[in-house]
């Protein structure tokens, strides 16, 4: 049984067809019509709704018709040769417009033209406004051209589907070139170190940075395929061996490292190692990330000095400055217990200055305790 929404996606292949392949059929028409000698002859390709003359001799210009009004569609139901001598005797075909009126059809004769994967598509007919009887030769005739029709057809599809699969093909093929030269520009743009290394320790892949770093540190140019341990010293061999075989098992790791450079510059990386996978989810290789981290290792010393600054300030604030003020304070408690104590009026006015004076002192402690533990306390002023 014919699956007409399967026929009609075929249809769809073939309702374009070049001009050259047009006049190749016209030809096969205007033969088949002299074979069967009959005035009308035609190609027809049929939709949904419509029946579409690709090549026709003896209709003049007329391009397509309404398909319940002709008689292709009862052929491509059949799926086999239809034969039909005497429309007005039919009661399917004798109210036809082409039987009752011009060009007053009495006889037709068709052959599906079924495609490679099983499904009719149109037709390759003739008819006759007089009664038609074809001789065994002309059916034949028939048979074998529309086989020949059908060939025309699909191959001029087949060309399409190659040349537009070619364009597909040469677009993917430019969007992979312009997305590889995007990529390359972001990666040999970054400032951070990047390296792909094979399972043998071989340069897959790097990027400007890595080539200028190893040259800054080891005064060697780097290339795909050199031996990664070739390009650095041997102080910093065995360590990346290390990491580059906990890779290859499978583990993340991530270092800090220091790197001498020529003279007495010293860099500081965060380096990354991370296993790199292919498309099958296995390990071919290590991926190395570094970032230069020598300016915030910097400024983290800095810190630190401060600290260890600020901590002595606070140790010397609060044991050496106070220590005097505290036997002030001491001596006027000592002075008030003595039996020959005599008042005098500036004794209240020193006290007061040395209580402020001590205040202020535990104030200032208090502070520079606060910022060496990185508190701000502005806000309980």
């Amino acid at each position: 049984m014919m699956n007409e929404n399967e026929r009609l996606r075929a249809v769809a292949r073939f309702k374009t067809l070049d001009t050259g392949i047009k006049k190749d059929l016209t030809d096969l028409v205007n033969l088949i019509a002299n074979i069967c000698n009959v005035p009308v002859a035609l190609v027809s390709v049929i939709d949904e709704q419509t029946q579409w003359f690709k090549a026709s001799t003896g209709i003049g210009d007329l391009q397509r018709m309404e398909r319940h009004l002709s008689f292709c569609d009862q052929t491509i139901k059949s799926n086999q040769l239809f034969i039909l001598q005497d429309a007005t005797t039919d009661s399917r075909f004798a109210n036809l417009p082409a039987v009752k009126n011009a060009p007053f059809i009495r006889s037709y004769v068709g052959m599906p033209l079924v495609t490679f994967d099983g499904h009719s598509i149109g037709t390759l007919c003739v008819m006759h406004t007089e009664p038609l009887m074809l001789t065994e030769v002309q059916i034949n005739s028939l048979k074998v051209i529309s086989k020949q029709v059908l060939n025309l057809i699909e191959l001029n599809w087949s060309m399409h589907s190659l040349i537009e699969q070619n364009l597909n093909t040469q677009e993917q093929k430019k969007q992979a070139e312009q997305s590889e030269l995007k990529l390359k520009a972001v990666f040999d743009s970054s400032k951070d170190v990047h390296l792909l290394i094979g399972s043998q320790m071989e340069v897959m892949a790097y990027n400007k940075a890595a080539a200028n770093y190893i040259y800054a540190s080891y005064n060697k140019n780097i290339k795909v395929g050199v031996h990664l341990l070739t390009v650095v010293s041997q102080e910093s061999a065995s360590r990346l061996v290390e990491y580059v075989e906990l890779a290859l098992k499978g583990k993340v790791t991530n270092v800090e490292w220091n790197v001498k450079q020529h003279g007495d510059t010293s860099l500081w990386f965060d380096v990354t190692f991370e296993p790199a996978r292919g498309a099958n989810n296995d390990i071919i290789g290590v991926v190395i990330n570094a970032t230069d981290i020598t300016v915030r290792k910097r400024d983290a010393d800095f810190i630190n000095q401060q600290n260890a600054a600020l901590q002595r300030i606070a140790t010397i604030q609060s044991h050496e400055l106070r220590r005097p003020v505290a036997s002030l304070l001491g001596l006027m408690e000592v002075l008030k217990l003595d039996e020959n104590y005599v008042f005098n009026s500036c004794y209240p006015m020193i006290e007061i200055t040395i209580n402020e004076l001590d205040s202020k002192i535990k104030d200032i402690v208090h502070e520079s305790e606060l910022r060496l533990n990185g508190i701000d306390d502005t806000t309980n002023a």
